[in-house]
């Protein structure tokens, strides 16, 4: 049952990274690259390292999403 958990764990964060390769557009990007980090907290949390998960839900998921969104922001704003 754990091996399982490790292997579709694992597999949504191979997708996930894909998912945020493959994306083009800036804006899109950042919203899967949000995704993709609670994808990384899912797979820290079931390979039992909630210290290292509680640091990656914290940056991965919303600070650096945050700041690349503000970033397009700031960039959109400049250009107009």
């Amino acid at each position: 049952m754990i091996a399982a958990l490790h292997v579709i764990a694992l597999v949504l964060v191979a997708c996930g990274g894909t998912a945020v390769v493959l994306t083009r557009e800036p804006l899109n990007q950042a919203l899967v690259l949000s995704v993709y980090g609670v994808l990384l907290t899912i797979l820290f949390i079931v390979l039992q390292a909630p210290d290292v998960a509680l640091s990656e839900l914290a940056v991965g998921s919303a600070a650096l999403p945050l700041i690349l969104l503000v970033t397009l922001a700031m960039v959109r704003k400049q250009s107009q």
